[in-house]
């Protein structure tokens, strides 16, 4: 796989992730029956939607290395 392909595979990752983050802290931190349920699925909401940078980043560096073969 080349690493412009990589790069465009990493930033649909990381809109992925952003998504997935603001669906999960939707669903599931508002329909818990308890505050602990809750309390759960907000924090899962951010832990998924802390992965997007890190998919950025490796998106950027894998366009520079495109760049670099050019």
């Amino acid at each position: 796989m080349s690493s412009r392909n990589l790069a465009q595979l990493m930033t649909l990752a990381g809109a992925a992730s952003i998504l997935g983050s603001i669906a999960i802290w939707a669903t599931r931190g508002g329909t818990g029956s308890t505050p602990e349920e809750r309390a759960h699925g907000e924090r899962f909401g951010i832990f998924v939607g802390l992965w997007a940078p890190t998919f950025f980043i490796l998106a950027n560096r894998y366009n520079a290395h495109a760049l670099r073969e050019e």
